[in-house]
């Protein structure tokens, strides 16, 4: 750890996700001496490579911007890289780093032919026209697309790149290269995407904790949960929650926290995506629709007494205090729907208490699992039926459960951390001993 501070200065997201990994696979690196000899923790942690360019682009009124576009191609050892593009004014290259090092062991787990990346920009999308988001687009492809393919590299979408944005970089990249390749996943259905594709992270996010309670005996019905996060993983977490049997009496946005007891049921949740889709407003009109509920301003969920609770924001948006206040409220079980939404603290807190804890890197899986089938359905130029897709997801967020629960068993309770973790390291560590000193 001391090394890769040292290396890797003012990067604290990519620190706290390399000191989480190391904690769970030292004990395997130590008994296994062809690891040591390798260095495969040493270059585990160094990106194969990492392309910074600058993006240019002109706004409505004529006036000239300058962007920084980044990728980070980190691992290649069981596929071509596969990560998504986050187009946000938080986006540095340490925090591509975190991501792309998560997605490499997320896409491991998975059991899917997938290495690991991630990009972006700092660039914003709030408040920009779709003429200025097409130029910035068209901007950022315009660089990026030299470093991309099918076979190389398979960029997503991610924090503010959605269909619109994919559509307009798949455009570019089209025109550059002359070729219709699946070289981005999260499509148009009538272009090469594939259906549950949207709803993917979401309804795997509930798969796996459904499975993480079955593993003891429980299930999802008649639970209380809450959710952060109005996006697109937050509303299809409460969909599939709906289905399942539980309820979801909170959820909250940038500006504070919805709290409906009695639960925001598929009607509800209708006239959210709605609002937050279609018309971009805030939660805050929920309550003006449903004036049964109360919204909290400025507040996150966790201060409401539930069953279960679903992180699917942003990075360290739960820390120690709200997981003092959510295990002192009788939470049973924590799922992250986002990239290390707990802090360490937090995390340990959850673990000290046996409180179930999903890792995102487990139980966000399914939305680049989908992409994974995107990609072998363009590569046969078929489409798989909505049943047929969501059938191969339920079964990979399955067996992403069973490997944790192998690596992780402690007595009777499970630390999912850890057995993702090793579950994940152990296929690409292996990999990258198989394919020599590169």
């Amino acid at each position: 750890m001391s090394d890769v501070i040292a290396k890797n200065p003012v990067e604290p997201q990519f620190h706290q996700a390399v000191r989480e990994v190391v904690e769970s696979i030292h004990p395997i690196v130590e008994s296994n001496p062809a690891y040591r000899q390798a260095k495969i923790l040493e270059r585990l942690v160094e990106p194969e490579r990492v392309v910074s360019f600058r993006v240019p682009w002109v706004d409505d009124k004529g006036q000239v911007h300058v962007n920084r576009g980044f990728r980070v191609e980190f691992n290649s050892s069981i596929g071509p890289y596969k990560g998504g593009l986050r187009f946000h004014s938080s986006v540095t290259l340490g925090v591509l780093k975190f991501l792309g090092f998560e997605q490499t062991f997320k896409n491991s787990l998975t059991g899917l032919p997938m290495g690991g990346g991630k990009g972006g920009s700092d660039f914003d999308t709030r408040g920009k026209s779709d003429n200025e988001v097409m130029r910035f687009c068209q901007a950022f492809m315009s660089e990026l697309y030299r470093h991309i393919g099918p076979d190389t590299d398979v960029p997503a979408g991610d924090l503010g790149v959605g269909g619109r944005e994919i559509g307009y970089l798949f455009g570019q990249y089209k025109k550059l290269k002359n070729e219709f390749t699946g070289v981005l996943t999260g499509k148009g259905l009538g272009w090469g995407g594939s259906l549950v594709r949207t709803e993917a992270t979401g309804y795997g996010l509930v798969y796996y904790v459904q499975e993480m309670l079955n593993h003891r005996g429980d299930s999802l019905k008649g639970k209380t949960c809450c959710i952060s996060g109005a996006g697109n993983v937050g509303v299809h977490t409460i969909e599939k929650v709906n289905q399942l049997g539980g309820k979801v009496v909170a959820m909250c946005d940038y500006d504070g926290t919805v709290v409906d007891m009695d639960g925001i049921n598929d009607e509800k949740l209708a006239f959210v995506k709605d609002l937050v889709f279609v018309r971009r407003g805030s939660l805050k009109r929920y309550v003006e629709k449903y004036p049964r509920a109360t919204f909290q301003e400025g507040k996150r969920p966790w201060g409401v007494k539930v069953d279960v609770a679903f992180p699917t924001a942003c990075e360290n948006e739960l820390g120690a205090e709200d997981a003092k206040t959510l295990v002192a409220n009788g939470c049973i079980c924590v799922g992250e729907g986002a990239n290390m939404p707990s802090t360490p603290e937090a995390v340990e807190l959850f673990i000290k208490n046996k409180v179930l804890f999903a890792p995102g890197k487990a139980s966000n899986a399914g939305g680049v699992a989908t992409s994974g089938l995107e990609m072998a359905q363009n590569a046969l130029h078929m489409y798989w039926s909505r049943e047929e897709v969501d059938a191969k997801l339920h079964g990979i967020m399955k067996g992403i459960h069973k490997a944790s629960v192998e690596h992780g068993k402690e007595g009777d309770y499970v630390n999912y951390v850890k057995g993702a973790n090793i579950a994940g390291f152990i296929k690409v560590a292996d990999a990258m001993l198989a394919q020599g000193i590169v």
